[in-house]
Order: structure tokens, then sequence, then C-alpha cells
């Protein structure tokens, strides 16, 4: 379970607080894929950072006993200097990776991500997709309770992205996953229930088309 308590999230905006979340309680169900559903600027990034550990409230605290990956954005979190192999042997030496399982890691990233000699290149040469494919494929290397996901699956050719939604629903016998992306229809192939963000507000709803309708309506 996910449990959020009390928690305010605001960033300050020409001296104005911009609220992505105000005193909101709410517990997220275990072992159910969820869909994260708000307009533009609602916060839906936010949230996925905060669950993740890399963004924190600014009151209030979200308790759980398990393990996330890091959001799988869109734009990285990676060393632009460095290629893509020596992120990737960044990430797994920080998770604490033995070297026979580096260098494991190293080849599966490698072979999911399709990225050819761009893998031994600097990110900075990377395109928005090629990022995205190496991100994703890094998640993939690890064994996390839930992945978060956030536009991933929104970019690059439909060949990749059919290839990314296979392997997620693979892992999805045993793990679980917090998906923020505008496709309705990818929300609802993918995930089981729905959270709506609106106004500071956070609705949870154990059916994903009962969130979708809520989303049209507002």
């Amino acid at each position: 379970m996910i449990s959020l308590k009390n928690v305010t999230k605001y960033y300050r905006v020409n001296g104005s607080k911009n609220y992505i979340l105000k005193n909101v309680t709410l517990d997220i169900p275990s072992n159910t894929n969820v869909g994260i559903i708000g307009k533009n600027g609602a916060g839906k990034s936010t949230l996925l950072r905060m669950i993740g550990g890399i963004d924190f409230p600014n009151s209030g605290k979200i308790e759980s006993d398990k393990k996330f990956s890091w959001p799988m954005a869109l734009s990285g979190g990676f060393q632009g200097s460095l290629s893509g192999k020596e992120n990737a042997q960044f990430v797994c030496r920080f998770y604490g990776k033995s070297h026979d399982a580096i260098r494991e890691a190293l080849a599966e990233v490698e072979e999911f991500s399709e990225l050819g000699k761009y893998f031994y290149m600097p990110i900075k040469t990377y395109s928005t997709g090629m990022k995205s494919r190496l991100g994703f494929a890094m998640s993939m290397a690890f064994d996390f309770d839930y992945y978060l996901i956030d536009e991933t699956l929104s970019v690059g050719d439909k060949y990749f992205k059919e290839k990314c939604q296979k392997k997620i629903k693979q892992l999805q016998d045993n793990k679980n996953i917090l998906l923020v992306n505008h496709g309705m229809a990818v929300l609802k192939n993918m995930c089981d229930s729905g959270i709506l963000l609106n106004d500071g507000e956070m609705q949870y709803f154990e059916n994903i088309d009962d969130a979708i309708k809520e989303y049209n309506r507002i």
C-alpha cells in the first residue's frame, strides 16, 4: 500500500503558491496497476517523483514498504557527458550490483534499448526518444515492486512502443505500475485503477474507466 498522510505540495510562481496537492490523505491499495490522469500542470509527474522519493511534499508524508523504480520520464536524469553504457554502469553501482550482475545488466540494457553504437556515445547526442529507450531498458534491468512510468510509452516508433508494453505486461504477473500517459487507450490497456488529480485534490478510483469518465466530465 502507498499511504499519503496530510500531503501538501506546491511551487511558488510569481510570489504565489501553485498547489499540486492540498492536505491530501489517501491510501492506494497494493497489487493494482494505477493510471494517473489530470490536465497539463495538474502535478502527475510531481506525484510520481514524490512516490519515487526524488521529490518531497512541503508538508505531510508518503509511506510505503514497497520498492519503487525511478520515474521513467522522457527527459531522464542522465549525465549528458557520459555514454549510455557509463550511465547504466553508474546506476548499477548505486544500487549495489556485483561485478557479474553489472555485466549481465549492461548486456540486457544494450539489447533491449536497441541503441546500437549510440550506447557507447554521450547522452547529449541522444534524441528524446533514444533517452526514453535507455531509461526504460535500465529500469527493466532492476527488480522493483512498482515501476513508475511517465509518458515513456508515448515516444518512439510503433515497434518499440509495442515492445515496451509487452515487457510491462510480462512484469505485471508479479509487479505493478504507476503510469502517467495522455493516451486513454493505453491507460485502459495497462491499468486496473486510476488516480485523478485536479485543483490540488486527488481521487482514487478502483476502476480505470471510472477515473477516465470523471476526467472527461471535468
